[in-house]
């Protein structure tokens, strides 16, 4: 017993020690014999090149600190995956830069299985947000896992669509897992641990530092086959996610759209610079070579409901929307219907769950 818990308390060292990646921590591993206790040794730390951080907290560890982490392990049900370990999953210990340690909470298993991140924007339109969801409900029927970071906007819409459509998501977080960042995903996060699992490689207690998520995004990339771009500006954090998934030899694919929204210049720069233009679910899975049966995803009793018919004044309305947004000046003008029904007639439709009111007095039309 005595054995056991000295080397659980060296596998929280190892984990919280700073600056120590994978190929570190598994030469220092190897010199050790593979066991994590006997890598405290200084004798054994001698063998190794190691950054001095981590030389020096290795020689003094933060006993506090350390009592802290193996206290939240117990009590949450979190795990601890070296990059040694068989669990740790091969595609991240692939990646350059592999992160020495990860901790999770919910599946660790599920880190190994076929994944597809998708990410985007914070700020989304809601076509985009409607696309994430419809897209990573699609992924999750046909098996696959669906991995992003947990923020608002295109993030959030992605694991809830892989929830909705009863698969597995997987959350990699710029925090400490004994936090939720942002706390309004927190009974999210809750439905992810059930149905998938949350990752970081910061210690608990870690706060949501700005130059932690992009840190994080290498390792959402890691983890999956091809990364899924649906909405992004042309400086987004989302580019970095795509950018890091081609330098470790992973597909990246991306969503066009209207050429007058910001949020889609982020994804036509990705095409124009070789990723997968992507028009349906289906083109991902050609491109990653994954075979879906001929079944129907979706059992019949779940498929939507046909939405009732319009009249034809609001279909002429819905017409003149288009696929781009617009403001009620610019709808009058080209249905020549009065500004009163046409403001009318989009709060309907509105309440329908058939437009969005945007920034700006602007409308969009919502897939």
């Amino acid at each position: 017993m005595l054995a056991r818990m000295e080397a659980v308390r060296a596998r929280a060292v190892l984990a919280r020690t700073p600056a120590l990646k994978c190929a570190e921590l598994t030469a220092l591993l190897a010199a050790a014999g593979g066991e994590p206790q006997r890598a405290l040794a200084a004798s054994v730390m001698r063998e190794v090149q190691l950054p001095p951080a981590a030389r020096d907290f290795l020689a003094s560890p933060l006993d506090s600190a350390i009592a802290d982490d193996l206290s939240w392990l117990t009590l949450s049900g979190a795990h601890i995956l070296l990059c040694t370990d068989p669990e740790y999953p091969p595609l991240l210990r692939q990646i350059a830069m592999a992160p020495a340690a990860l901790y999770v909470l919910g599946s660790a298993a599920l880190l190994s299985a076929p994944q597809l991140a998708m990410v985007g924007s914070r700020s989304p339109t809601p076509a985009g947000r409607a696309t994430a969801r419809e897209f990573a409900a699609w992924f999750a029927r046909a098996g696959l896992t669906v991995t992003s970071g947990l923020a608002v906007g295109i993030d959030a819409a992605s694991h809830e669509g892989a929830l909705a459509g009863g698969g597995t998501t997987v959350a990699v977080c710029g925090t400490g897992l004994d936090q939720v960042y942002p706390a309004e995903h927190r009974e999210l996060a809750q439905r992810i641990v059930a149905h998938g699992a949350l990752v970081s490689e910061f210690p608990p207690g870690t706060p949501p530092l700005r130059a932690n998520f992009p840190q994080r995004n290498r390792i959402i990339g890691g983890l999956s086959l091809g990364t899924l771009v649906v909405e992004a500006a042309r400086h987004s954090g989302s580019l970095i996610t795509a950018r890091l998934a081609v330098e470790n030899g992973r597909e990246v694919f991306a969503i066009p759209g209207s050429i007058h929204s910001p949020l889609s210049r982020g994804c036509h720069q990705l095409i124009k610079q070789g990723a997968k233009l992507i028009e349906e679910a289906a083109d991902v899975m050609s491109e990653l070579r994954i075979s879906v049966g001929k079944e129907p995803l979706t059992p019949a009793s779940a498929a939507p409901q046909k939405p009732p018919a319009l009249d034809k004044e609001y279909e002429m309305l819905l017409d003149a929307l288009g696929f781009e947004p617009a403001t009620i000046d610019t709808l009058v003008a080209r249905t020549h219907l009065p500004g009163e029904s046409v403001a009318s007639m989009l709060l309907i439709l509105e309440l329908e769950g058939r437009v969005a009111s945007l920034p700006g007095g602007r409308y969009s039309r919502i897939p």
